[in-house]
């Protein structure tokens, strides 16, 4: 018997060592820069090698990770959380812009630009403690569903990305999220939908307090934001918080552009990745013109840079992780 189990585990072998890392990308120049980056650092007897405390990555979440059109899911969620809110008590739409969020009015959020946006933040997620915010998160990702693709939110993630984060750990690499998006909501999904925990996890953040309520210790979510991990930023957030250059940062608009100019700007082997959204059959195509998502300064100066800029109609066999 133990003789069958050795020849059986001897003839597999060859096979897992082939298996593909990354399915769900077509073959095309795209997959193989990618790979022949992760085979040149983690190899002891190339020159280019990192030791496995320096492979960091960092990915943007928002239109990279997971979708982002035709507004971010976060929005999305304060303006149902904001409308749940109003009919327990009415008197939190103190105002219009509150009243037309609380009425799904998209419009009348982008038309108020920076300070309704804050208005709608503050009115949605502050007030209550983290864990009670969280709950909250979780509880409308078990519920809400996308308007045009019908999936819920956290399914329409990238299987192409998320088979990227699997591939760099299982070759000695940190992967952590470095995202404007809200903090306290990715870390209610990230671990799930990614395999990335809390604590790797950077993101924009509200001001909070310390206090006790009901006898028991708590951090509570205050108005006003604390930091925005977003442009700039990100990479003075990144050496804060995780105190190494990364050696592979992945985006996908000019919000990212300072994360992958920062790491690939560093000593030694670099990668920058940015997805391109040339998908309009699939998901949505769109870059310069964007409000969400705006992709200008990444197209004309990543490729002089040598970033791997991602062609979604081109180089991804599949793109949600749900739904097909």
């Amino acid at each position: 018997m133990k003789a069958a189990l050795l020849a059986t585990a001897v003839f597999m072998a060859p096979f897992s060592v082939l298996a593909d890392p990354l399915p769900s990308w077509t073959e095309s120049d795209t997959k193989t820069r990618i790979i022949e980056f992760v085979n040149a650092v983690t190899d002891p007897d190339s020159p280019d090698y990192v030791t496995p405390a320096d492979r960091i990555s960092v990915f943007d979440n928002d239109g990279t990770l997971w979708a982002e059109q035709p507004v971010y899911f976060q929005l999305t969620f304060a303006m149902d959380r904001l409308a749940e809110l109003a009919q327990a008590d009415p008197s939190i739409l103190s105002n219009p812009t509150l009243e037309a969020a609380a009425e799904g009015d998209l419009q009348a959020i982008v038309d108020g630009g920076h300070d309704a946006l804050i208005e709608v933040v503050n009115a949605s997620h502050a007030g209550v403690s983290v864990e009670q915010f969280q709950d909250s998160v979780a509880n409308w990702l078990d519920t809400a569903r996308h308007p045009d693709t019908g999936l819920p939110y956290d399914q329409m993630t990238y299987q192409p990305m998320v088979e990227l984060l699997r591939y760099l750990r299982d070759e000695g690499f940190r992967t952590y999220i470095v995202s404007g998006g809200g903090l306290h909501f990715m870390r209610v999904f990230a671990e799930e939908a990614y395999g990335i925990p809390p604590e790797q996890i950077l993101g924009t953040y509200t001001d909070t307090t310390y206090e006790t309520v009901d006898g028991e210790p708590a951090i509570i979510k205050a108005p006003g934001i604390a930091f925005i991990d977003d442009k700039e930023g990100k990479p003075i957030n990144i050496e804060r918080t995780i105190g190494r250059r990364p050696i592979l940062a992945g985006g996908n608009s000019d919000g990212d552009f300072a994360m992958l100019e920062w790491t690939t700007a560093g000593s030694g082997p670099r990668l920058g990745i940015l997805v391109h959204h040339t998908d309009a059959q699939r998901e949505w195509a769109y870059d310069r013109e964007s409000p969400i998502g705006k992709l200008v300064d990444g197209l004309d100066k990543g490729p002089e840079m040598g970033w791997v800029i991602v062609d979604m109609a081109q180089d991804w066999d599949r793109i949600y992780t749900g739904g097909d």
